[in-house]
């Protein structure tokens, strides 16, 4: 059997033909190539330029269309001036984003952290454990689809009016993301690394500390982005339970007062601090990823003379 098997391996390729092989070396001299400009200074004047286009187009159609209901991009800037630092139009908005800006990051954040601390020990469980998942699935697939924005009335009985509303209307918004990306990380471990971590005596607590959490980081980190993101699209419905402070109360009496230039400025900076509390999650996620896999490449390089001789 072992002199077919190098019979077969020692059967000579066909040669490749020549003029496939002539067509080839352009489009791999192509591929090759290095541009004029560096591809990353390219991605970041592509991302820069598309939203400077939508800025443009959305001035020429309000300037085209003479619409009042709809400000000019100069227009919020002028706002977004007076709310950052004052003196155009001196009024209750002049000078207060940073009062409205940390009360809605206490509310997103709190929102944020109650269902992470809640979401992925819970979803660990699900994942791992059988009769958990037997038990509570049904009961979270029932209640999953119900909108957050149904949960209001019943929030402000729950928690009175006020912050607490809100942080409780985040955390069901962050809570499901969280909780599903767990299990769905938890059950796609190949199942060959429990049976290698039973055999090495590890069980328990460590079983999930060494090798259910580790293997479903990736997983994890998703879920906490997406959400990262619900969360502070969520504070807007949140701070309509009746409080004073916050970006999404900002928005709400804008469009009560009809000033649309100030919707459009919580809208933004809403963005802006949504955007960049992104990045660190993104980063986070590269720096605790990046680790794992150095540790994992690390301990996969055994010396030949410490692994055991087969009989």
């Amino acid at each position: 059997m072992q002199s077919e098997i190098s019979a077969v391996s020692a059967i000579p390729s066909p040669a490749p033909d020549a003029a496939a092989t002539d067509e080839a070396k352009p489009v791999a001299l192509t591929a090759t190539r290095s541009p004029w400009v560096p591809e990353r200074v390219q991605g970041v004047l592509l991302g820069v330029a598309f939203p400077i286009v939508l800025v443009l187009l959305w001035h020429q159609l309000v300037v085209t269309t003479g619409t009042k209901l709809v400000p000019t991009p100069y227009q919020v800037a002028v706002m977004m001036w007076d709310f950052t630092f004052g003196g155009i139009h001196n009024d209750a908005f002049s000078g207060t984003i940073l009062t409205h800006l940390l009360a809605s990051m206490q509310r997103v954040y709190g929102g944020f952290a109650l269902a992470i601390a809640v979401g992925i020990p819970l979803g660990l469980f699900i994942g791992k454990v059988k009769v958990i998942r037997q038990m509570l699935d049904p009961t979270l697939s029932l209640l999953r689809p119900i909108p957050v924005t149904a949960w209001l009335p019943l929030s402000m009985i729950f928690f009175g009016l006020g912050p607490r509303s809100a942080i409780f209307l985040v955390f069901l918004g962050a809570f499901y993301p969280i909780l599903l990306n767990t299990i769905f990380g938890v059950r796609s471990v190949d199942p060959r690394l429990f049976e290698a971590a039973a055999m090495l005596g590890c069980d328990g607590s460590r079983m999930f500390r060494q090798v259910v959490l580790p293997a479903a980081m990736p997983s994890i980190f998703n879920g906490v982005r997406l959400a990262h993101g619900f969360a502070w699209i969520l504070i807007v419905v949140g701070e309509m339970t009746g409080v004073p402070t916050g970006l999404g109360s900002v928005i709400m009496d804008g469009r009560t007062l009809s000033r649309t230039d100030l919707v459009i400025t919580g809208m933004i900076i809403i963005d802006i601090a949504g955007f960049l509390t992104d990045r660190v999650i993104v980063a986070i996620n590269n720096c605790v990823l990046r680790d794992r896999k150095s540790t994992r490449l690390n301990s996969s390089h055994i010396p030949l003379s410490r692994m055991p001789s087969s009989a």
